[in-house]
């Protein structure tokens, strides 16, 4: 089947994206991915060496952008300013590199989006030149918006990053899916392959997890699972699931044809 997802002209096979942060070592992490599929791993500039510290383990020489296609974020960012610093010196580390991940955070605890912070980074980015994926709450006007200015994909929240929580309103991404053209990638929250498979079942294009894979007791095991629940996901979403029925039962047999009983 060729549905591939396709983000700023570019196609995937995988629809499964993967952050690299979180891993016990570079090691698990180079595992998981491969085990995962992924083709698109995210990259936290702030907190990954990428070179910035010769002294330190470069992610570049264990997961290669020669195999992965690098979407560097901004995480730990709660101001525009201070996220199109970050993306800026992220293109200088890797050579004029493009796709970008935005996220501005609203506070420490609960890690909320800012979407007025993200709005006003996402316009200076845009015009700079990036291919802007940015992560949101699951407001449709706000989702509308990011679109409008020229973002590559909308990343709605699930629920709150690193929570596990799952899918906490389906119906407002219901309404970003009925709303937007871009591709719309669920970001933040899924916590097993659950999860991951009502966003696809749903209809969006994508999920993009860390915690969920990186946290769990076996993370190479849990990254061939979220493999698994996103084709099965999307699948599903192509084949077109059958209506649901209240208090109309129907027989998964044929009644025609069938002896009926007699009295003795």
């Amino acid at each position: 089947m060729n549905d591939k997802l396709i983000i700023a002209g570019k196609s995937y096979s995988s629809r499964l994206l993967v952050g690299t942060g979180k891993y016990k070592d570079f090691t698990e992490t180079r595992t998981a991915l491969d085990a995962s599929g992924t083709e698109i791993v995210t990259v936290a500039i702030r907190r990954v060496n990428l070179g910035q510290n010769a002294n330190e383990p470069n992610l570049l020489d264990t997961v290669p952008p020669s195999k992965f296609t690098y979407l560097p974020n901004t995480a730990g960012c709660y101001s525009a300013d201070d996220a199109v610093r970050t993306l800026r010196l992220a293109r200088e580390l890797l050579d004029g590199h493009s796709l970008v991940k935005l996220e501005v955070l609203g506070d420490p605890q609960s890690l909320y989006p800012n979407v007025i912070e993200t709005i006003a980074a996402a316009k200076t980015l845009v015009a700079d030149g990036f291919q802007v994926m940015v992560y949101t709450s699951d407001d449709p006007i706000i989702a509308k918006q990011l679109e409008d200015i020229g973002c590559a994909a909308i990343m709605p929240l699930a629920s709150l990053i690193g929570s596990g929580m799952g899918i906490l309103n389906p119906w407002n991404l219901q309404l970003i899916l009925d709303r937007v053209s871009v591709p719309v990638i669920v970001d933040a929250g899924v916590g097993t392959a659950s999860d991951a498979a009502i966003a696809m079942e749903l209809g969006c294009d994508g999920v993009l997890m860390n915690t969920a894979i990186a946290g769990a007791q076996n993370p190479v095991l849990m990254a061939s699972a979220m493999k698994q629940a996103v084709e099965a996901g999307r699948s599903a979403f192509l084949a077109g699931r059958m209506p649901k029925k209240l208090y109309s039962a129907s027989p998964s047999s044929p009644t025609a044809g069938i002896i009926a009983p007699t009295r003795s």
